[in-house]
This record gives structure tokens, C-alpha cells and sequence, in this order.
């Protein structure tokens, strides 16, 4: 999955949760204050990656899959968790969209992301 984020959008809040901008958005509020959040769990595979079950980004508004992937790559930036995602199968709440051009499905603020790695048994 490609992602499409660059470090003007992000900043690190106190307690660690990356943050967007209102650079080049309507969304949240003028003074940059995120409109919501996103909620990304982890699967499998995925949350041995990441070394937790899921994480939560304040975010300024909607904005594209490929976005919120690169929010979790600059939170968990090691090669392992980069694989994995690559790989995932993705539900915004429950439904599939990882067929999809990931910076053409929007994520909402409210929206749950999981990423479920291919993984096998019965």
C-alpha cells in the first residue's frame, strides 16, 4: 500500500498521538484543532508489529486511507511493521476497501481502520 503523508501535516502531541494540520484543508477547526479521531486496530501479525492493539490519531478531518497508513508508518516506523501493513487487508468498520486505491477511499473522523494480515488456520 502507498502512502502519501509528509511530516508538515504531522506533530506530536504529549502523549505521543501524531496530529494533522489544517494545512491545505477546510476541515477542523481554523486554529488547527483536530476534528476527530481514528482508530486503527492491529490483527494478527500486524499487532506483534506494532506491540499494541491499536492506536488512536487525532486527525483535522477526513482524509484519504493512504494518509491514515502513513500515520501509523510514522508512529511505528521500523521495516517490520512497513511489511506487514503492505500485506494487510483493510475494513473501515466493516467493510472491505484494501482492493481499492488507498488514496481514493476516505476515512472519516469516528471511523475504526483495521488491519487484518493474511494469516492462516481453521
Amino acid at each position: 500500500m502507498s502512502t502519501a503523508s509528509g511530516p508538515d501535516r504531522l506533530h506530536e502531541t504529549s502523549e505521543g498521538a501524531s496530529t494533522g494540520t489544517t494545512s491545505g484543508t477546510t476541515s477542523g477547526a481554523p486554529d488547527g484543532t483536530p476534528a476527530g479521531t481514528v482508530t486503527v486496530r492491529y490483527w494478527a501479525g500486524a499487532r506483534a508489529a506494532a506491540g499494541v492493539a491499536e492506536d488512536t490519531f487525532e486527525v483535522p478531518g477526513d482524509l484519504p486511507l493512504s494518509e491514515v497508513v502513513g500515520l501509523v508508518l510514522v508512529r511505528h516506523p521500523d521495516d517490520r511493521m512497513a511489511r506487514t501493513v503492505a500485506v494487510c487487508s483493510v475494513l473501515l468498520g466493516d467493510q472491505p476497501v484494501r482492493s481499492q486505491d488507498p488514496a481514493s477511499v476516505v476515512v472519516a473522523p469516528g471511523t475504526v481502520v483495521e488491519l487484518l494480515p493474511p494469516f492462516a488456520g481453521g
